[in-house]
């Protein structure tokens, strides 16, 4: 299920916020409007002409929107909806004389979708918030001139600057010296890579080092980002949006309640064939009419969502509307990217195994080459030294191997530190492979031997373990994970948070497929990512949730829900929190259609009067309502607790 907007689709504007002030303003008018006649004609007994005027003056600003929706949708076709049922109801407590009770039909009516429109909007808000990149201005250098153009006025062949910390928005080759990327967001893999001069740099990519200058070689239109958008909105295209609850179920109540309705005031008289009998069974009939309006349901259903969206906002988790939430409750599968969602997005020193020294002597050793190096692995090895009071060695002559490692003279004797490769072209033997362990090594080398090596991962979030654990807990069928990086470790992390399956070396098409597989299946699945390349997968299955803190744009812009604090077990969270608020509406629907039959049944009897079929409608609402604000929080406190 997915929620109002695709991918790619311009924030909501300004008008939205507008109207959503005018709905506001209609309802306060009309409500003092009401409680104005009401005290007037308590104290003054207004003519029954004056009366009238008054109420129809308070009815107009919530009732005309309602009716002219009803008028709107009648003529698309779907003339059973909620609207004119509303209508309906209204009109017939007008022929009863039961003027407030028409007003206040619509008028709880408009605070109800004020609540819902209200609760969408603020999500909305909040969503934007964390979405800091659009399609930024490019910087365009032309010799010693430079300017600014959007991504898609940038012609081939244009040579474009990108600075450190900069994502690439255009597919290009590199003009400057050798650099590393972060291609984490494209392709899950953790590890930074490097990037000789001359070769392709995708669209997406991070420049890590000093600023890039790059010569474009595709259109906006071809970049790999923009293919990676198709793809999101051709998978939001297949996928029809949810109807809400009312939507659905005023399709089949409206026009059975009309009909009854009909049936009570006119077909009793014809059988009876006594014309005294017209105006007792039209009156039942129009008892039965407002008895049946769904009041407490149009208002207790948008703010039972109201109150889930809310609750779930306070812990930074971000809904996009109610359906998301609808879909949530009934997720059984929850599948995991890696990078950035379980993991950290950082490496730690995880094993150190010296082979010719002591772990100290290793480090102080490998820290001295890394210790001028910006690549993110030299970055984490000498803070694990700083941090462990190890101090690096002096070196002399440093050079750098592309894409392998460092090389240096310490203490008079070659020396190097880098990968498998480095030390091959050295002449050493490794006695493992970095593909046989789960993580990246780098090895050490002094003298023409091999010193030992360190193994460097991304370690998983500290609340992992308890995301999975808590969903366990929800008694999902299945948690997995899947991930662009190598096989080897990620089916190490699925083992470690014991997961039931991890699939590695997957490009972004193939996640889709996965997931098409598992909904293929009858699964309601859950996809949790916060890469570009998760943008398609989160696209492409029934709820998508996003990590707020490090996700890509494209990615909050693509999920249902967006994890502000990214961590993985505000996705358990959101689930009981989404679980809880579907078990209120089901009470609330139960509890004001139960009464709403009881009291329509007594009045096509003539037992019932109006003040009854108020009573059944306002009522049950207020009821509902005392449901929504005091229950449905206790409930959601107490699930939270069970997960903890």
């Amino acid at each position: 299920m997915k929620s109002q907007g695709n991918a790619g689709q311009a924030p909501a504007c300004g008008c939205h916020e507008h109207e959503d002030k005018h709905a506001l303003l209609c309802s306060v008018l009309s409500a003092v409007l009401l409680l104005g006649i009401l005290l007037a004609d308590k104290c003054w007994a207004l003519a029954s002409f004056l009366r009238l005027l008054a109420y129809v003056f308070a009815f107009i600003p919530v009732g005309w929107p309602v009716l002219r929706k009803a008028v709107a949708e009648a003529l698309k076709g779907e003339w059973a909806n909620e609207y004119l049922l509303m209508s309906v109801a209204a009109a017939g407590a007008f022929c009863l004389g039961e003027y407030p009770e028409a007003v206040a039909v619509m008028l709880l009516y408009s605070i109800g979708e004020h609540c819902q429109d209200k609760a969408v909007g603020k999500a909305r808000r909040d969503i934007r918030s964390l979405m800091g990149l659009r399609r930024e201005q490019v910087m365009v250098v032309d010799g010693e001139h430079r300017t600014r153009k959007s991504p898609d006025k940038v012609m081939v062949g244009e040579v474009i600057e990108v600075p450190a910390g900069g994502h690439v928005p255009l597919d290009a080759v590199l003009l400057s010296e050798s650099a590393h990327v972060d291609l984490s967001a494209l392709t899950g893999e953790s590890l930074p890579q490097l990037v000789a001069t001359g070769s392709s740099v995708s669209s997406g990519a991070i420049v890590l080092e000093s600023p890039m200058l790059l010569r474009v070689v595709h259109p906006y239109a071809d970049s790999a980002m923009s293919r990676i958008f198709r793809m999101v909105e051709q998978a939001n295209a297949r996928k029809a949006p949810a109807e809400l609850f009312m939507r659905r179920f005023a399709r089949i109540y409206t026009p059975v309640v009309m009909f009854i309705a009909l049936f009570v005031a006119f077909v009793p008289p014809l059988y009876l064939g006594f014309s005294a009998f017209w105006s007792d069974y039209l009156h039942r009939g129009l008892v039965f009419l407002v008895a049946s309006c769904p009041c407490a349901l149009v208002i207790s259903i948008p703010l039972a969502y109201f109150c889930g969206i809310g609750l779930a906002s306070r812990r930074g988790i971000l809904f996009k509307g109610g359906n998301c939430l609808d879909a949530a409750a009934g997720v059984t599968d929850v599948v995991f990217d890696k990078t950035g969602t379980l993991t950290c997005g950082r490496f730690e020193v995880t094993r150190i195994v010296p082979l010719e020294a002591d772990a100290a002597s290793l480090l102080s050793l490998m820290a001295g080459l890394e210790l001028h190096s910006t690549h993110p692995l030299a970055r984490a090895l000498v803070a694990y030294a700083t941090n462990h009071n190890i101090s690096p060695q002096s070196i002399a002559s440093l050079r750098e191997m592309p894409g392998m490692g460092l090389t240096a003279v310490v203490n008079n004797c070659n020396a190097a530190v880098g990968n498998a490769r480095l030390m091959e072209k050295l002449g050493l033997e490794v006695p493992e492979t970095d593909r046989e362990i789960a993580g990246t090594v780098l090895y050490c080398c002094s003298g023409g031997v091999l010193q030992g090596y360190v193994v460097m991962s991304d370690r998983p979030k500290d609340d992992a373990a308890c995301a999975i654990g808590s969903l366990r807990r929800l008694r999902v069928h299945s948690v997995s994970l899947l991930s662009g990086d190598r096989q080897a470790i990620v089916g190490k992390l699925a083992r470690d948070l014991h997961l039931d399956a991890g699939f590695g070396d997957l490009l972004p098409q193939q996640k889709m497929e996965h997931l098409k597989s598992m909904r293929g299946r009858g699964r309601c699945v859950a996809f949790v990512g916060d890469g570009i390349n998760d943008a398609p997968a989160l696209a492409s299955c029934d709820v998508g949730f996003a990590m707020g803190d490090s996700g890509s744009d494209l990615a909050v812009e693509t999920a249902d829900v967006v994890l502000r604090s990214g961590h993985p077990l505000h996705v358990a969270h959101a689930m009981a929190i989404a679980r809880v608020t579907r078990r209120v509406v089901r009470a609330n629907v139960t509890l004001a259609l139960g009464a709403k039959l009881l009291v329509m049944c007594l009045g096509a009897a003539g037992v019932a009067g109006m003040w009854m079929a108020v009573l059944a409608d306002s009522g049950v609402a207020l009821l509902c309502l005392l449901v929504v604000v005091i229950v449905q929080p206790l409930l959601c406190r107490r699930s939270l607790r069970k997960l903890a």
